[in-house]
């Protein structure tokens, strides 16, 4: 299922699995998953990757979606000696240009003191280990926060499309992503990283719903 948006299109694969297509026929997937992959599409000319999860980080996905002369840029974190591919890093924070395109990268995390953390009390994604992406495609911005919780350094940060995950336990929940959008202020919210397993089940239908109350688009792509 596609949606678009000032002419990109945004295809959410499953999960975290996302292909953009922008209006001049550049494609992009951020955090390609082999089992959210159908066949061997190899039409993307840029891959982007958030951190080393397995469902963030899987090289037989990204060899299965890179075209022939595909850029790959992966957090800088991220040990890529098991890919063929050449990799352009990605800093915790900072900006940087991948094939004509800006982007700002955003440490992404789970606050230690909150409630996604383990049963030892540490938290599933700590400070260091994921990204998440500000994206300019042609003008319109695109947020993709990765697995994290809503920061206070997120609280400056404005884009024209957000993609939360919603499914909480790993990440922020449907309510703190709802939140979050707020703060974004986009005109466009696309929830990713729910229902793929049981802990992380939502009411999709009621984060749209509570938006949609507030003037806000939700397409549950």
């Amino acid at each position: 299922m596609a949606t678009t948006y000032e002419g990109i299109t945004f295809e959410r694969l499953g999960h975290a699995s996302k292909r953009l297509e922008t209006a001049d026929g550049t494609v992009i997937y951020v955090d390609p998953w082999g089992e959210q992959l159908e066949g061997e599409p190899g039409d993307a000319d840029v891959v982007f990757v958030t951190h080393d999860d397995f469902d963030h980080y899987d090289p037989e996905a990204i060899a299965a979606v890179a075209g022939d002369d595909a850029t790959v840029a992966i957090y800088e974190a991220v040990d890529t000696s098991d890919l063929s591919e050449d990799v352009i890093d990605l800093p915790l924070e900072g900006e940087v240009t991948v094939d004509g395109i800006d982007v700002e990268t955003v440490p992404a995390y789970n606050d230690p003191a909150g409630g996604h953390v383990d049963d030892d009390g540490e938290p599933f994604h700590a400070e260091g280990e994921v990204i998440g992406l500000l994206l300019d495609l042609e003008g319109t911005t695109v947020f993709i926060p990765s697995d994290t919780d809503f920061l206070p350094h997120h609280e400056s940060i404005t884009a024209d499309v957000f993609v939360p995950p919603i499914g909480g336990h790993f990440t922020m929940d449907r309510r703190e992503a709802a939140d979050f959008a707020r703060s974004v202020e986009a005109d466009l919210v696309l929830p990713e990283h729910y229902d793929t397993f049981d802990p992380i089940e939502t009411d999709a239908d009621a984060f749209a719903a509570d938006l949609e109350a507030d003037g806000i688009r939700v397409d549950l792509f």
